[in-house]
């Protein structure tokens, strides 16, 4: 909840739009007082003095998080205030600077709101059907939520510490600073072919099982073959790993699956390799603007990157330079009597091309040349 940057100590009037005193619907404040395990207590201005903490910062941290202007009513609980103290007891002690502790509550802020999002529209909503008629809704949440709470929280902490801990491997592994931030990442976008004619021809119900279909079929392959989901936009998916041929048998693999369903449209993927800029999860740069190019020139159901990654599989043996040097590999091999290099994907040069803000760039269409999928 964002507040008003006055040190006024009077009751305020509204909790996104509403009353914020006992107007408020009683089931629905047993609800939030069951999740927030506190009562209201608090008026902004009182959280912040009772924090030690400027109004002006606990505003900043508000809005950062995303919170709903609520004027000086009185709707902040005793854990408000604890999560006021413990962002400006890290910037006080030089952990984090004021900037950096925005940042931690913003991108945690948006990141757990989709996931609250996510649990109330597809999750919650299922399970909250009145099992018999004449109960409301909000009596059968209730007891569910009071159930679901503390296994959801621990398994969302778990799942959080484990992100961590493969984001703190990937960081200690850099080469220096600078790569920490800047890295050499391969990046790769998948789109749904003419998705907004589907959009024009489907329901609103099919159309969404459709996007979640496509969205988990890809995080899954994402996972499972050692890439990083980076984020979902509906008919899109942005993905990265750290080489060229992981994001490529991913690519692969995505594109094979999807052929063997019916219900799913063609697709595209653009890849790239180069310097990558990472800032609260995404990823940004010339290098992601060239994938995102790349995928609106490339062919149904095919894959194209860019000439340095297809530089970047030729140097690590997943992909030779041509038909005729892997011919003249295969020969030698067999003439020294050793097995021939195996090769799991195949390069082909495009045509050059014009990009929009991006100058000339040389396609090359990736197939895969080592047989089916394992």
């Amino acid at each position: 909840m964002t507040v008003d940057d006055t040190g006024s100590d009077a009751a305020g009037s509204r909790v996104d739009g509403q009353d914020a005193d006992p107007g408020d619907d009683p089931l629905a404040l047993r609800l939030e007082q069951l999740i927030l395990g506190a009562e209201r207590r608090y008026t902004p201005f009182q959280a912040a003095r009772s924090a030690g903490v400027s109004m002006e910062l606990a505003s900043r941290f508000w809005r950062a998080m995303g919170f709903a202007d609520i004027g000086q009513a009185k709707a902040l609980t005793e854990a408000d205030v604890l999560a006021l103290r413990r962002l400006a007891g890290l910037v006080e002690a030089g952990l984090l600077s004021e900037a950096m502790a925005v940042q931690v509550a913003r991108s945690t802020g948006q990141t757990t709101a989709r996931l609250a999002e996510w649990q109330i529209d597809s999750f919650l909503e299922g399970l909250t059907e009145p099992p018999e008629p004449g109960m409301t809704r909000t009596e059968v949440t209730y007891p569910l939520i009071e159930l679901l709470l503390p296994e959801l929280e621990e398994f969302i902490v778990y799942v959080w510490r484990r992100q961590l801990a493969a984001a703190t491997g990937r960081v200690v592994q850099a080469a220096d600073d600078e790569e920490m931030v800047d890295r050499r990442l391969a990046v790769c976008f998948a789109d749904l072919v003419g998705f907004t004619r589907l959009t024009r021809r489907m329901e609103e119900e099919e159309l969404g099982e459709l996007v979640e279909a496509f969205e988990t079929t890809a995080a899954d392959l994402v996972a499972a073959n050692g890439g990083r989901l980076v984020k979902t936009l509906g008919d899109e998916v942005l993905y990265a790993a750290d080489e060229p041929g992981v994001a490529a048998e991913i690519a692969l693999r995505l594109i094979e699956t999807m052929a063997h369903d019916e219900t799913m449209p063609e697709l595209r993927v653009g890849m790239a390799f180069g310097t990558v800029t990472t800032r609260m999860g995404d990823v940004f740069g010339s290098t992601v603007n060239l994938a995102s190019r790349l995928t609106s020139i490339a062919p149904r159901d095919a894959v194209l990157v860019d000439a340095a990654f297809a530089e970047e599989l030729i140097r690590t043996g997943d992909a030779p330079a041509s038909e005729a040097e892997a011919a003249e590999a295969a020969a030698a091999a067999e003439k020294e009597g050793e097995e021939p290099p195996v090769y799991r994907f195949a390069l082909q040069p495009m045509w050059q091309r014009p990009v929009r803000g991006l100058g000339v760039v040389e396609p090359w269409l990736l197939t895969r040349r080592a047989g089916p999928v394992a």
